[in-house]
């Protein structure tokens, strides 16, 4: 039984109440209402963290790591299936992999509840608390490149602050959850000024989802997005690899369409090695049906190191020339070794690359149809649809309107866990964001079509080989978050923090 008089033992039945309660946060994101579910959750969490009486930012940094550790322990344990069960590495050295990145990635939510000990205690302690939040959001979606999985805003695809995405995008979801989350838990204290914040500002949050700033364009194109369910081991076979090409090839000529689409990586050889004249034949193929077709596989491109390789997208379109999207912001270890850590990817049995970055101001893909005004596609390959305001921007400078995003994906490194789920929430913030339908085209799934508001419109099952044939409308126009991306949202919190720092020295 824990001595409730030792400060040693209350601070482990503490540390270990965070740590449950991070990982029940993870859980829930996971729920039909997560988005919901995680406000009294976090409640629990400012509680506890309050209920730290010493002064020392030490004792609140430690309680909030030991927090952000059991939330993404349980968010990213899908990591250990690529490390282990794909790459071959050692248990051991997985799980310290998985655990070692929950920990960085816990650093951040760590820091930003220090505002509760660093600032007094007072009616706005919950804005200083959720601007502070907003901050290190954005600090882990940018540093090292960013890995900004698991933000507390892809949940509120299914809780009560969604429609303020399109206005100020996903940072402005993660600040109210927090306000709101920590005027739950000052119930206690003031019940009538925290239930008044609560009910005003979730009311006026949702009468905003009552304005549209998309508009729908054109005629609704119809499309084809093939999953073709091969396992990611299969890809370094090259008997396997032919079969793999060999279906998507016959998929593609199954059924005409105004586009069609197979996953990331579907051809997984080099553009160079892929059997010769095959992307010729798909043209050609292109020119006498009609269709548009996007083709992820492995491009080449000059480079200081000689060619390098790169997570390509091709595009065919009807009597026109090729197209090519090189992806932008590589996986770090997975598309590109960080200096010093040659030796982690030694670890792996599997052939990996330095693979060579694309543009950030790469052109829409032009989708073209018969008597009928062309319609752009923003394309985005894997995780690249984390970066809300990387893609608000490349679609706010972009020369010509993007109607549509397509998103080309391969989650098969990670095997039957939530990792497609939670990319798929993913996407739907952006096309809430961005006021544009999507569409996802996957090897194992969520293969989806999704619609402005971030809603699933159809979807194929995980792990099945199969197409979805459909039509989607699609869009035009720009919401306020795609013109100001996170300038806003960050103005304030900034804003926030600075006013909070003076108020604190003056007393």
């Amino acid at each position: 039984m824990v001595d409730q008089q030792s400060p040693k033992g209350m601070n482990a039945l503490a540390l270990l109440i965070l740590f449950i309660l991070g990982a029940l946060l993870a859980g829930a994101t996971e729920l039909s209402y997560g988005g919901w579910i995680q406000i009294p959750i976090l409640a629990l969490v400012w509680w506890r963290l309050n209920l730290q009486h010493s002064s020392k930012l030490q004792t609140h940094f430690v309680s909030g790591l030991t927090f952000g550790i059991g939330y993404f322990v349980i968010g990213l344990w899908w990591l250990y299936i690529s490390l282990h069960d794909v790459g071959g590495m050692h248990p051991l050295l997985s799980c310290a992999a998985v655990f070692l990145l929950s920990a960085y990635m816990a650093f951040y939510f760590s820091v930003a509840t220090l505002a509760i000990s660093l600032f007094r205690k007072t009616r706005v302690t919950g804005l200083l608390l959720a601007a502070s939040w907003v901050v290190m959001e954005f600090l882990r979606s940018y540093i090292f490149t960013g890995f900004p999985w698991m933000g507390l805003a892809e949940s509120q695809i299914n809780g009560p602050f969604a429609p303020i995405a399109p206005l100020f995008g996903g940072l402005a979801c993660t600040f109210l959850v927090v306000w709101i989350s920590w005027e739950l838990f000052q119930l206690k204290n003031r019940a009538i000024f925290s239930a008044a914040i609560m009910i005003c500002v979730i009311g006026i949050t949702q009468l905003t989802g009552l304005i549209s700033f998309t508009k729908p364009f054109g005629d609704p194109i119809s499309i084809r997005l093939i999953q073709g369910n091969f396992e990611q081991t299969l890809k370094f076979n090259p008997q396997a690899i032919a079969q793999q090409i060999d279906f998507y090839v016959s998929q593609i000529k199954k059924e005409s369409a105004n586009l069609i689409v197979i996953p990331e990586t579907a051809f997984p050889w080099p553009q160079n090695n892929l059997p010769p004249g095959l992307l010729n034949y798909l043209q050609d193929y292109s020119n006498t049906s009609s269709s548009n077709l996007l083709v992820g596989l492995i491009g080449e491109v000059p480079s200081s190191k000689g060619m390098q390789y790169t997570n390509r997208v091709t595009g065919l379109s009807p009597n026109t020339p090729a197209y090519q999207y090189d992806k932008a912001h590589l996986v770090p270890f997975g598309e590109f070794i960080p200096p010093g850590f040659h030796w982690f990817i030694n670890a792996f049995n599997v052939p990996l690359s330095d693979f060579a970055r694309g543009s950030l101001d790469q052109a829409p893909f032009s989708i073209v149809r018969k008597n009928q005004d062309a319609v752009r596609a923003a394309i985005t390959i894997c995780y690249e649809d984390v970066f809300g305001g990387e893609l608000a921007s490349r679609i706010n400078l972009s020369n010509e309107p993007v109607n549509l995003l397509i998103n080309m994906t391969n989650l098969a490194w990670f095997g039957q866990s939530q990792a497609p789920t939670q990319q798929l929430r993913l996407s739907q913030l952006r096309s809430l964001e961005t006021g544009l339908p999507a569409l996802r085209a996957t090897n194992t799934g969520i293969t989806s079509v999704l619609g402005p508001d971030g809603k699933v419109l159809q979807s194929l099952p995980e792990f099945t080989q199969a197409s979805l044939s459909t039509q989607v409308q699609a869009y035009a126009g720009k919401t306020p978050y795609v013109i100001w991306g996170n300038f806003p949202i960050l103005s304030i919190s900034c804003l926030l923090l600075i006013w909070g720092f003076i108020r604190q020295r003056r007393f």
